[in-house]
């Protein structure tokens, strides 16, 4: 009876392991292929001779290492011999053959080897019998070294007899194939069945492409199947898919006893995954052909760990086109799971290797550790996770068993199992492919584990499982997924969906977990996450580490967060990797700006900032006593909006708001149009300017009708008009303080404007640019609520303001809109720290500085501040008026040199705990002793 195919790779793993390192003096070739044909459960001597002698063109004899006619010749060489010169060498045995008549022994295939390495050639790649002429052969050939060979066994099917099944060489998994299974999903969809049914059954099939490519299954088992033993038409595939489960959810030992061989001959599988009874699903021969092209890929290729996340799209067929969005890059989830956990229990391993009772000591702690991702997908994190746990548990069991005697009974001493992790996830679908990409993934580390010791080990049928929970994890206990007591680490990718984004069910789910804390409106959706873990984890040692938008960083949501969490939780935050472009690698690759935030309801000596500035994949790591919530080096503070500047700077009002329906403002043609018909009108037209405006040199004007007296307004009647509009849109309004505003409609809603000139700081600006452009602006502009104003304001606040050093505050603690900067007058200006104001020469040096900065701009009149500002287009003059600037600034501050922003920022809230810290109360006098 034929060895099974896995039983072939079992003892292909031996194989491998035994002359694996072999050296050239011990290496015996014939004894080689002896073992070599045993793999495959076929006797050499029954099939193959060595030496055999063949006449060469010059009349000599040759002797070809191996010969079985007309199937294979084999050519060998000495360790670390050039293996081409083996194929030449056989290829002119093979025209030798054809010379001296023996046609037909000429073989189909050449293997060449040297012990460590093997290629394998086949004449025949498009199974037409060619000419033995070497330069009429096309030939298809597979090179591996010999650690590999249990990997390419299926090249070799001719030695044992198995037909050859060949497909055309196939791309890794791509977008190709999950519309291949969008279009089954929606053929299947589209004739009723759906839901619950649909997702379950297609994870099925999705485990069954995969199994017959792992060694799960016998080689092309699936296929094999649906091709032959179904009707074309596929009006019985439904029925024999539900035999197939039921029989994969069936131990050997109840199945009955006349069950068709071909079903006998598949494993029993378990887990839970073929438990339930789904019911036909209805094929025809489009649908059917659909899962047979599935099954043509290769889907050994595809790592479990982006199997679930792939897939995820094919539920949806407009995520469908945009696969990428789902797919999170192995190397940015390695930077959660390292910063955790993985490094410290590599360094901790390290130290393990000195004694084996360290080492044992420490696999039973890995093998006790337990992960929640509670925010799970597809099990992304979770699958990464046990691969890098099991890769560690392989190299302990070699150091602990490299001397012990191999054999049966070894590979059970692997204690990881994939019980050991938890996650929660709200949807069916993404929550079962988890599931089975756990598995999948467990499958081939017990491969890696085989290899390592030769001997082939599986876990089938399975028998433990990991526990994802298809429940909203933001109303849900996490103890009853796994108790807090029991659990490690804490870790995941919840969603990104903004505060003004979210759908009905979101923002419930938030005024469920954050209901209490003023404002919680405005926090992102994946806050939910922070303060459903931290109750969570009180009186824990476990780890939390999210990936997050960086929004909860910067702004507003800095307080409403992070507040709550260090004053009620008492959380520390023990690493942070600040802010990079989280990216996917599929196509249309979606880029968010991201943070890393790892906490816990305890402290830590050590703590490590990961900065990527200038750097996207090689962070500079700084240690540091604490992590403050901005993610630099700082107290457990965030910074509230304040009503006045903590250091008595120059007052900062909002600009003038209209809230007019656009009755009081004027593009050009309106103002043109409008002087045409009432030139005395002019007198009341002022420049009016945005952040919009102000940055790109656009032109609006608006009606100022502050001074203007009832006789006036009422000559005009195009302006009394307009006034009309105002009155009508404001008395409109659901809001009462609008309508309140309807009895002086000639005048601005909020009017702030000074009698004087001012500094213009524009709220909104493009994070591209290196500076916010501010400026001067004379008093008879007014300026829009879109921009901040500073009256009376100096050289010196220019300078300040338009630093480096306001910048890094800027980016740290202000707000965003998109990812522009959204200058905040009570959070940004009122918090900032400004340096000491007694220093004259530093003072003058930063108003030299400012001066300078604005003859720059001059120099290019035509410029916008768009342009001038364009980091890209930026003029060289004014570039180096504001580095002259930078520099005097940073003087203010102190003498030695700031290298980076995140220096600066550190600095700066330094000197915030300084200026802001309440005066401490005199010490007491200690009593003398023995008084």
């Amino acid at each position: 009876m034929p060895l099974s195919w896995n039983e072939i790779r079992h003892r292909a793993i031996a194989f491998s392991k035994e002359w694996m390192g072999v050296t050239s003096e011990r290496a015996e070739k014939q004894t080689f292929w002896n073992e070599f044909f045993s793999v495959f459960g076929i006797p050499r001597r029954a099939v193959a001779s060595f030496e055999e002698p063949v006449k060469g063109i010059s009349g000599r004899y040759g002797y070809i290492d191996l010969f079985w006619p007309g199937v294979v010749l084999v050519e060998h060489k000495s360790l670390g011999k050039d293996l081409g010169k083996a194929e030449s060498q056989a290829f002119r045995y093979i025209q030798d053959l054809a010379r001296e008549g023996r046609t037909d022994q000429i073989p189909r295939y050449v293997i060449v080897s040297d012990f460590a390495r093997v290629a394998l050639h086949d004449l025949e790649p498009d199974d037409q019998r060619r000419l033995p002429l070497f330069d009429q052969w096309r030939v298809a050939t597979v090179e591996f070294p010999l650690a590999d060979f249990h990997s390419n066994i299926n090249h070799f099917a001719f030695i044992p007899g198995y037909k050859q099944h060949r497909f055309e060489e196939q791309d890794p998994i791509n977008i190709e194939a999950v519309e291949i299974m969008g279009r089954l999903h929606d053929a299947l969809e589209s004739g009723g069945y759906r839901g619950h049914q649909l997702e379950r059954f297609l994870v099925r099939i999705l485990f069954c492409l995969f199994a017959e490519d792992t060694g799960i299954f016998e080689r092309e088992a699936f296929r094999l199947y649906v091709e032959n033993r179904t009707a074309r038409d596929g009006s019985d595939l439904g029925p024999h898919l539900a035999h197939l489960f039921d029989v994969l959810n069936t131990p050997p030992e109840e199945r009955q006893r006349n069950l068709d061989e071909t079903l006998a001959a598949f494993p029993y599988v378990n887990g839970g995954l073929f438990a339930e009874n789904l019911g036909f699903a209805d094929f025809n021969l489009d649908m059917r052909n659909a899962l047979l092209a599935c099954a043509h890929f290769d889907w050994s290729r595809i790592s479990p760990a982006i199997f679930g996340s792939l897939f995820q799209a094919v539920m949806d067929e407009k995520e469908r086109r945009q696969i990428g969005g789902h797919y999170t890059s192995e190397r940015d989830i390695l930077k959660v799971i390292r910063s955790l956990f993985l490094d410290d229990l590599r360094a901790e391993f390290e130290q393990s290797k000195s004694s084996k009772t360290k080492l044992k000591r420490f696999h039973e702690k890995l093998a006790g550790l337990r992960f929640l991702d509670p925010a799970c997908g597809c099990g992304n994190f979770l699958v990464i996770t046990y691969r890098e746990l099991r890769l560690m548990e392989i190299e302990i069991l070699k150091l602990l068993y490299r001397e012990a005697q191999q054999g049966p009974g070894m590979l059970p001493l692997s204690l990881i199992d994939v019980d050991a992790f938890y996650g929660i996830e709200i949807s069916e679908w993404p929550a079962r492919i988890a599931e089975v990409a756990m598995w999948l993934m467990d499958h081939q580390m017990n491969i890696r584990l085989s290899e390592a010791f030769g001997e082939y080990f599986i876990r089938l049928p399975l028998k433990k499982s990991p526990t994802i929970a298809c429940e909203n994890a933001l109303r849900l206990d996490w103890n009853e997924v796994i108790p807090s007591s029991q659990c490690g680490y804490v870790l995941g990718n919840p969603p990104f969906v903004g505060g003004k984004f979210q759908t009905d069910q979101q923002r419930a789910d938030m005024a469920h977990v954050a209901g209490d804390i003023k404002s919680y409106g405005l926090l992102d959706y994946v806050t939910g996450w922070y303060f459903k873990a931290a109750p969570y984890i009180q009186g824990t040692k476990v780890v939390v580490g999210f990936v997050s938008t960086n929004s909860v960083t910067q702004g507003e949501q800095v307080g409403l967060l992070w507040g709550p969490l260090f004053q009620r939780y008492h959380m520390k935050i023990h690493f942070a990797h600040r802010t990079f472009t989280w990216e996917s690698e599929a196509r249309g690759k979606a880029h968010v700006h991201v943070v890393i935030i790892g906490f816990g309801a305890f402290d830590k000596a050590r703590k490590e900032i990961y900065d990527y500035e200038g750097h996207s994949q090689n962070p500079a790591v700084s240690v540091v006593s604490n992590i403050s919530p901005y993610l630099v080096g700082g107290p457990d503070r965030a910074f509230t909006n304040r009503s006045n500047s903590i250091c008595m700077a120059p007052e900062i009002r909002f600009g003038n708001q209209p809230i007019d329906g656009g009755w009081l403002l004027l593009d050009p043609e309106e103002k043109d149009a409008l002087l045409s018909k009432e030139p005395e009108a002019k007198r009341y037209i002022r420049l009016y300017l945005g952040s919009q405006e102000y940055i790109n040199g656009e032109k609006r004007w608006c009606l100022w009708l502050k001074d203007a007296s009832p006789a006036e307004l009422r000559r005009m009647p195009e302006i009394m008009r307009r006034i009309e509009g105002v009155r009508e849109f404001r008395l409109s309004s659901r809001r009462p303080a609008t309508r309140e505003l309807a009895a002086t409609p000639a005048q601005f809603a909020f009017v702030s404007h000074p009698e004087c000139d001012y500094l213009l700081i524009p709220s909104v600006s493009s994070e591209r640019r290196l500076y916010i452009p501010v400026g001067f602006m004379p008093r008879d502009v007014i300026a829009s609520n879109l921009c901040l104003i500073v009256p009376g304001a100096t050289l010196y606040d220019f300078g300040i303001i338009s630093s480096a050093m306001h910048m890094a505050w800027v980016k740290q603690v202000c707000g965003r809109l998109k990812s522009d900067y959204r200058y905040s007058n009570k959070l940004v200006y009122n918090n900032f720290p400004w340096p000491d104001p007694s220093d004259t020469k530093r003072r003058t040096a930063v108003a030299d500085g400012a001066q300078a900065v604005l003859e720059a701009r001059r120099e290019s009149p035509d410029a916008t501040l768009a342009d001038l500002y364009d980091p890209l287009a930026m003029p060289p003059a004014l570039v180096k008026a504001h580095t002259q600037l930078d520099r005097a600034v940073d003087l203010c501050y102190r003498p030695q040199p700031f290298q980076n922003d995140r220096q600066r920022v550190e600095h700066l809230f330094a000197l915030y705990e300084k200026l802001t810290a309440p005066l401490l109360p005199p010490a007491k006098k200690r009593r003398p002793r023995g008084h």
